[in-house]
């Protein structure tokens, strides 16, 4: 890896466009490097991932929504939709599955100094590569860049220090991904990049407060931006330039300012692309930092015996942890038994309670209003604090995989007196956990999540093709994909009608 040092320039500076951080992750993307097998076999893992939580969110209103607004832009040849037999046009495709994959909050994850759900490029650049006839050797070269380029971003540039949406990564990475799929120069991919990124910087208010649906179509907007950016920059369409680095760029009024500096790895020439290999999904539907406190949870039941002898919890975590999904986030939302499942998937407090009582976390069930709203419930989670802890901190900015960390340390105190304490670093599914997450777990994770949703040979035929992916022809790669029965279907909320 290859470190670029990233700060803003004046406009009278003389700044080569070679020297600008988009053109040197265009250089990436352009950089015909073959991808290494165990690269190949996570980014297929992950395929199966996606498909997972799509099929468990399928019938959910947002997604429903999504879906229909697809399907009124058909298209050939176009790209196909999860749960029906359609092509539309890719960057609609791109949208409604983006939606479908990120609405439960269950694929995978990447956290450094900012944090994202890499598996969100996915969406967009596997419907460029339906539509346009690649191969599956195409697309696992394109996910293997969108992979790499959105976790060198985050590992180098904090976003939400400064209440920008994590998304900002995500429109930079599926375009470069789009990029490698489609073999294009490395100007073409600059432009593209520089255009995703102008249209995909938000504010952070989509994750704070009252958390609504745009959670899940935040990221699958920002795949859609980059498709349609992709496409302006083939045709000769430019972008701000510099966009990071330019006196009125990202950085100086959106980032760190016009002082601030950031040291970006990026892979060298002929260097292979394995920054998937970083990343870890969720065996549990939460926000990824609440993985190892359910696990802590459940490991604390028995010890705990009677929960209605506590008195308080405080959870020690990280300062990330404290502020986005803790008390230190200021929000009464996160003890508002009436509140949305987003909101309260981002309260730790909230999820420790659910996982104390029930031993078990389910991505309906655990959300349910009813399951919310039950008064002992409600009483145990109004006990729950968090609380920062420099190590748990420390640990959680490491950049020594053996110690980064993203759990906390319970301290149970009992109405007698007794403090009951025990922490855990990593979930149980993280590659250093009790229990990693390799193919078969994610062939069960989707077997469990499309049950009831997705038939059985439907199911089995999906999971063959997907795992031949990397030797799919163009005619095969619409079969990663899967379709349900108009039964399903019909448990969706009807969409109402939109302008289309």
């Amino acid at each position: 890896m290859k470190n670029h040092l990233v700060r803003t320039h004046r406009s009278a500076e003389d700044f080569p466009r070679e020297e600008h951080l988009a053109w040197k992750i265009a250089e990436v993307a352009a950089d015909a490097v073959e991808v290494a097998p165990e690269t190949e076999e996570m980014i297929v893992n992950r395929i199966i991932d996606n498909a997972a939580v799509a099929a468990a969110s399928v019938t959910r209103r947002p997604v429903a929504n999504a879906r229909a607004q697809a399907l009124t832009h058909p298209y050939s040849p176009g790209a196909t939709v999860f749960g029906v037999d359609a092509r539309v046009s890719p960057e609609w495709a791109a949208l409604a599955n983006g939606v479908a994959v990120r609405e439960l909050d269950f694929h995978d994850t990447f956290l450094a100094a900012e944090y994202s759900h890499p598996g969100d490029n996915i969406p967009s650049i596997l419907a460029v590569a339906q539509h346009t006839g690649r191969s599956g050797r195409d697309l696992i070269r394109g996910l293997a860049t969108g992979y790499e380029i959105q976790v060198d971003l985050v590992r180098a540039i904090c976003l939400h220090e400064h209440k920008i949406d994590h998304v900002a990564h995500l429109g930079p990475s599926a375009a470069a991904g789009i990029g490698t799929l489609l073999g294009l120069d490395t100007e073409t991919i600059y432009q593209a990049i520089g255009q995703a990124l102008h249209t995909t910087t938000a504010t952070r208010q989509s994750r704070k407060g009252e958390i609504s649906s745009w959670k899940a179509y935040a990221p699958a907007f920002a795949g859609k931006m980059a498709v349609e950016a992709v496409d302006r920059a083939m045709r000769g369409e430019g972008a701000p330039s510099p966009i990071w680095e330019g006196e009125d760029g990202v950085i100086a009024w959106l980032l760190g300012g016009p002082k601030a500096e950031y040291t970006v790895p990026l892979p060298g020439p002929g260097e292979a692309k394995r920054g998937i290999l970083d990343t870890y999904t969720k065996e549990h539907s939460a926000e990824y930092q609440s993985q190892a406190p359910i696990d802590l949870a459940f490991r604390l039941r028995e010890r705990v015996g009677d929960l209605s002898q506590i008195a308080s919890i405080v959870l020690h975590t990280s300062h990330h942890t404290h502020y986005v999904i803790g008390t230190g986030s200021g929000d009464p939302q996160k003890f508002d038994p009436k509140a949305s499942r987003e909101t309260l998937d981002h309260s730790i407090m909230y999820i420790f309670a659910v996982a104390l009582e029930d031993g078990t976390w389910h991505h309906e069930r655990s959300y349910a209003p009813e399951r919310a709203q039950r008064p002992g419930t409600i009483e145990l989670w109004n006990k729950i604090s968090t609380a920062e802890d420099p190590e748990w901190t420390r640990r959680y900015h490491s950049t020594d995989p053996n110690e980064k960390a993203f759990g906390a340390r319970a301290e149970v105190t009992l109405e007698s007196g007794e403090v009951i304490v025990d922490e855990l670093a990593v979930a149980d599914a993280h590659p250093l956990g009790a229990r990693p997450f390799a193919r078969d777990q994610y062939i069960a994770k989707f077997r469990t999540l499309a049950e009831g949703v997705v038939e059985p040979a439907e199911q089995d035929r999906f999971l063959e093709v997907v795992q031949r992916a990397g030797e799919l022809s163009a005619a095969e790669l619409s079969g990663l994909n899967f379709t349900v029965s108009a039964d399903v279907l019909a448990r969706a909320p009807q969409s109402p009608k939109g302008l289309f």
